[in-house]
């Protein structure tokens, strides 16, 4: 599990006591991450209704994107639209794909063009509402609160996402409000974040989700994954073990929603985004890498 782990923070000065107890969490659950699997079966949904040649590739970890690429290119593939998992604007999670990419691309190679951000797409809102709503239906309370979560980035790289700054919570935050206007909701929700792993004195997004729940005046809550795709470790650690763990000291119902995972509208919003124009990429000034502080001698 730690060369996995190892692969995801390089570079960010995450201090190793961290990284350990982050490798803790996957002992847990057996070792294993189950995003993996979790991709396979999205590949498997999509490749029925996608009338191309569907391929995965990882950033971290076997299946490696260059492998992927190596392979497209062997099968004659001239063009491909790539798909990443992540529905927002951010360092992690869009520039450094449009970095993956021209890492990953070999001459003679497939040209590969990053589909654009989805989370205000009709798919992705319905499949989150839809999950929304069992969760709400499982817990049995009118009187529930919804608290959408995502992860924390440092604050010095949420201010530079996205050309004016701020994008990154600010399409969280539409994408929370198109999922509360989906389910016919008009009461307040909150919008909090998780699995912080940086350098405890670098500010990050806060509050934290746990504080969160400990300072709330909700009767109930029903927790919204809206910054992840699927139940991945950050998603059933975070949320289905501290999260839940604290609720339950403070005698809070709570419940926990889906995320869009295999949902068949978002499968087809995968589909669908195949169709769209090639989006204009992003800027090479558009979020920026986070500075990271001098390595030690």
């Amino acid at each position: 599990m730690l060369p996995f782990l190892e692969n995801v923070v390089r570079g960010r000065g995450v201090p190793r006591e961290r990284l350990l107890e982050v490798a803790e969490h996957y002992q847990s659950f057996g070792g294993v991450s189950p995003i993996n699997g979790q991709n396979r079966a999205l590949v498997e949904a999509l490749r029925p209704i996608a009338g191309v040649p569907v391929y995965w590739g990882n950033r971290n970890w076997h299946p490696f994107g260059e492998d992927t690429v190596r392979q497209m290119k062997a099968d004659g593939i001239r063009k491909a639209a790539v798909f990443a998992t992540s529905a927002f604007a951010g360092y992690s999670s869009c520039r450094q794909y449009y970095e993956d990419i021209d890492r990953i691309s070999v001459e003679g190679g497939p040209e590969l063009v990053k589909m654009r951000h989805f989370g205000d797409h009709p798919g992705f809102v319905a499949a989150m509402a839809d999950h929304t709503r069992a969760a709400l239906e499982r817990l049995g309370r009118d009187d529930a609160r919804l608290v959408f979560t995502a992860h924390s980035i440092p604050v010095s790289m949420a201010e530079t996402a996205g050309p004016a700054g701020g994008l990154y919570e600010a399409q969280l935050r539409r994408s929370a409000e198109l999922v509360n206007r989906e389910l016919g909701r008009t009461g307040p929700w909150d919008l909090v974040w998780q699995s912080r792993s940086g350098p405890p004195q670098v500010p990050w997004l806060e509050p934290d989700v746990c504080d969160h729940l400990r300072k709330t005046d909700a009767r109930a809550v029903v927790l919204v994954p809206i910054g992840f795709v699927s139940d991945h470790m950050e998603v059933v650690y975070d949320l289905d073990t501290e999260a839940r763990q604290v609720a339950a000291e403070l005698g809070l119902p709570l419940e926990r929603a889906a995320t869009a995972g295999t949902h068949p509208r978002f499968v087809r919003m995968v589909r669908e985004l195949m169709d769209e124009p090639e989006p204009v990429p992003c800027a090479l000034t558009c979020c920026p890498p986070p500075r990271r502080r001098p390595q030690e001698a």
